[in-house]
């Protein structure tokens, strides 16, 4: 398997845990759909759905949704999410770097924190708008490098096996510089705007143990603890260092960027 193959197969199973953060990520999910303006009969596609927050959402405003992800698992929640609240939507196990879908289908395609992760930006681009129809709108959420989350990827950088040469950082789709170089001229109309998610936790402490129960923390700390314990104490100390300067009054504050734009 070559590289970038395998750094894909290792996102699956990465990713599979994540769906004990969906009262997160939902919570700020009606934000991304009325920025992006998603309304009542569009056609619409979540990319890196994830267990279907952000589709579902649109989906109950009476859009048309599409939901793709690289991770089965979380593939199997959205579609229980959907038979629990009696919303339909089409769910599909697909790459953003090779969405299974037809030219010019939708008229908005959105994801929030989830086509950051694929590993090359430039295919990512080009697929999202592929799939775009002319005049649709582009719109999802990133977390600013400089703010928890981005910083967060950094340390779990210092403490991971590298990526293939040619991946992306996540955080660098938080810029907002690298965001309209990225899109480029296939669109229009980019439009910013600054959100908070306020996460709920007693302290730090609980911050880190919960980190590292579900998502890509969870992976990486279980192969160090085996591999180099001491390590795997320093990753958990910066976790819960960096955690504290975001926390205040039982909360972390996570700040996020969202994007909009316009197919040209």
């Amino acid at each position: 398997m070559d590289p970038t193959a395998q750094f894909k197969e290792n996102q699956k199973v990465a990713w599979s845990s994540f769906a004990v953060f969906e009262s997160m990520t939902g919570s700020v999910a009606p934000r991304l759909v009325s920025f992006a303006g998603i309304k009542s009969g569009a056609s619409v596609l979540d990319v890196g759905c994830g267990t279907g927050v952000v589709g579902l959402t649109a989906a109950r405003l009476g859009a048309r949704v599409t939901g793709v992800d690289l991770t089965p698992e979380l593939i199997a929640r959205a579609k229980e999410n959907s038979a629990l609240m009696g919303v339909a939507a089409d769910w599909r196990q697909g790459d953003v770097e090779a969405l299974p879908l037809p030219d010019a289908s939708f008229d908005f395609v959105v994801s929030q924190f989830g086509h950051m992760f694929a590993p090359r930006p430039e295919v990512a681009v080009r697929e999202m708008l592929r799939v775009l129809k002319r005049g649709g709108v582009i719109a999802f959420s990133t977390w600013p490098p400089e703010m928890l989350v981005g910083r967060m990827f950094a340390v779990n950088g210092k403490y991971a096996p590298p990526p293939p040469p040619g991946t992306s950082p996540p955080g660098q789709w938080g810029d907002i510089q690298t965001i309209r170089e990225r899109l480029g001229v296939g669109v229009t109309d980019i439009r910013f705007a600054r959100d908070v998610m306020v996460l709920q936790m007693l302290s730090p402490q609980h911050y880190r143990v919960f980190m590292e129960t579900s998502g890509p923390a969870k992976k990486l700390l279980e192969g160090l603890d085996k591999s180099d314990p001491a390590k795997a104490a320093a990753f958990r100390r910066d976790l819960e260092q960096l955690a504290a300067e975001y926390f205040e009054d039982n909360a972390l504050r996570q700040d996020y960027l969202l994007t909009r734009a316009v197919k040209v």
